[in-house]
């Protein structure tokens, strides 16, 4: 993907999610793209977040953890915080998503 601005449409092809997924995630702020009238644009940085959220979901993750993992990107400590909470997060969840994988 390009530096370029995405419509809701171009996100929703390249991630397979529905307009109401993304307008969803925006409701709960944890997308926030440009807002031109009725239009949105998602920039590189909402398409990174997407990127994330989806595999968060994927393995089990609420929104609201995902919406704390999110959060502390911004902390300005190279993500080593994010990284660490993440792992932490991700081991309690690992029993969870193994079961459910071989059912």
């Amino acid at each position: 993907m390009t530096d370029e601005l995405m419509t809701i449409r171009q996100m929703c092809e390249a991630f397979g999610v529905t307009p109401r997924t993304l307008r969803f995630y925006e409701s709960k702020e944890l997308l926030s793209p440009i807002r031109e009238g009725q239009k949105r644009l998602f920039t590189r940085h909402d398409r990174g977040r997407l990127k994330l959220i989806l595999r968060g979901k994927r393995f089990g993750f609420s929104l609201e953890e995902i919406r704390e993992l999110l959060g502390l990107y911004e902390l300005g400590d190279q993500q080593e915080t994010q990284f660490r909470e993440t792992f932490a997060l991700a081991q309690k969840h690992l029993p969870k998503w193994k079961a459910s994988a071989t059912n």
